[in-house]
């Protein structure tokens, strides 16, 4: 099959992403499905070394800069992660770059034969299919993958949650856990400490695990998790430490950063900004530092190249300048509050002109509430245009106008993203700051109408109004 028949087929796949049949987690009781699809293409996922990343902020971008340091090393690297911004190809990478239409497609081939659940009735797989999922197919694409290509290293991010996410069948030589708040409650639970022992999840009896900075209730569960696996638990902000260094460079190019580690310091320059990169920084060099004991060599200067060249876009990324255009996936209120909280420190003198658009089952009021709070210099409100992404859970422009309605803003509604940043551009001046925010898919549309990406569009996935 060539690419677009290779995505036809995995769009005929259960796909808990997009439809509206509930969240995998509730459909899914264990990993045994998971675990016969790996059996049946000879475990692959045991075959590297292996980086797992869970979290609720930041597990993208601190799974991203191991991967880049381990390719600074020298080493021969896989990286999957979800969900995609442009096409499906981001979501499996060989040397930090997407593999080709050719290979992904050489993959599905490969791999479709075997997406037939052995139970016939998949009763003991939790869900009542005889497939497994896109999102289960995929992740068993990236493990074939990397074992075809004998990578070195595997960096693993977890999908959602931990303990049932179907990258969670990897046993690996370092588990991370990054900062944990409040998201997909009606999966994970409505609590910190229920979120955090799903994240912990992917915790494994006698293996290493990297703890990001937390809250109370969540890393005394997850500690508790540690203690009960008798597994190392290496705690950012206490063992391994961070300060922001002042050099003086263009604050919308990146950042600089003194860490501290268990083993040495380094100085990190950055080219991803927000201060919550900071600590996603130094909870990657955690892990790394961890693989170095375990005898990998990473030098010091390796860990400083790769963090140097570290790509991560849609995440407080600056599309064009003049004026500012930044997009920034922000998708529950923690999120939006670290990305405002940074804004505070470094935003231009002009208004803050808002693109925002939501998927319907996130916590949409108090996100709104966040950004219609004065943000620049003079105390002003910010302009807003409400819109939508492609995607089948996108709230509607008019339901986001009548969200920052209800906070005393009046939004312009726009029918796409493209028609939302042209209007924000027609009305900013030099000194404004256009943001886009409040979903990574409307982020993602923002980074095509702006840089000229062409993106895959599938019409049968589209909105019903939007076909």
């Amino acid at each position: 099959m060539d690419y677009r028949q290779s995505i036809d087929a995995l769009l005929s796949l259960v796909d808990h992403e997009r439809n509206s049949l509930g969240p995998r987690q509730k459909a899914i009781v264990d990993l045994s499905r998971m675990e016969r699809f790996m059996a049946r293409l000879g475990d692959p996922h045991r075959r590297a070394k292996t980086i797992h990343v869970a979290g609720t902020k930041g597990k993208g971008s601190t799974a991203a800069m191991c991967d880049a340091v381990l390719k600074a090393a020298g080493y021969h690297t896989g990286f999957n992660s979800s969900p995609h911004l442009h096409h499906f190809r981001e979501r499996i990478r060989l040397d930090c770059q997407p593999i080709t239409e050719e290979g992904f497609a050489q993959l599905v081939d490969q791999l479709w034969p075997q997406r037939i659940d052995d139970v016939p009735d998949g009763s003991r797989s939790g869900y009542p299919g005889a497939a497994v999922t896109l999102f289960e197919f995929m992740t068993g694409m990236a493990y074939h993958c990397f074992a075809q290509e004998k990578v070195d290293f595997q960096t693993i991010e977890v999908g959602l949650g931990g303990r049932l996410d179907a990258t969670n069948v990897v046993t690996p030589n370092v588990a991370v856990i990054t900062s944990i708040s409040l998201d997909h409650t009606a999966i994970l639970g409505d609590t910190l400490a229920e979120i955090a022992a799903e994240k912990a999840g992917i915790i494994k009896p006698d293996g290493v695990v990297v703890v990001a900075p937390q809250a109370p209730e969540a890393l005394s569960t997850i500690l508790g998790a540690c203690r009960e696996r008798h597994a190392q638990a290496i705690r950012v902000g206490k063992e391994v430490t961070w300060i922001s260094r002042e050099t003086g460079r263009d604050p919308w190019e990146g950042q600089s950063v003194t860490v501290k580690g268990r083993l040495e310091e380094y100085q990190l320059d950055i080219p991803l900004l927000g201060d919550h990169q900071l600590e996603n920084a130094a909870t990657a060099v955690a892990a790394l530092e961890a693989l170095v004991e375990q005898g990998h060599t990473i030098p010091a200067e390796a860990i400083e190249r790769g963090f140097a060249q570290v790509s991560w876009p849609g995440r407080m990324e600056v599309l064009s300048r003049d004026p500012i255009v930044m997009a920034d996936g922000a998708h529950n209120l923690y999120s939006v509050n670290a990305l405002m909280e940074s804004l505070a420190r470094h935003s231009p003198p002009g208004r803050l002109i808002l693109v925002a658009g939501f998927s319907r089952d996130k916590s949409v009021a108090s996100m709104v509430h966040r950004l219609a709070q004065p943000n620049t210099r003079d105390g002003a409100i910010p302009m807003v245009f409400a819109t939508r992404s492609r995607h089948p859970r996108s709230l509607s422009p008019a339901a986001v106008a009548d969200h920052f309605g209800n906070e005393g803003l009046k939004a312009v509604e726009s029918a796409s993203v493209a028609d939302a940043v042209a209007q924000a551009l027609a009305s900013a001046d030099a000194d404004d700051l256009v943001l886009v925010t409040g979903s990574l898919f409307v982020v993602a549309e923002a980074r095509e109408a702006v840089l000229g990406i062409e993106p895959e569009v599938y019409p049968d996935l589209l909105p019903q109004d939007l076909r």
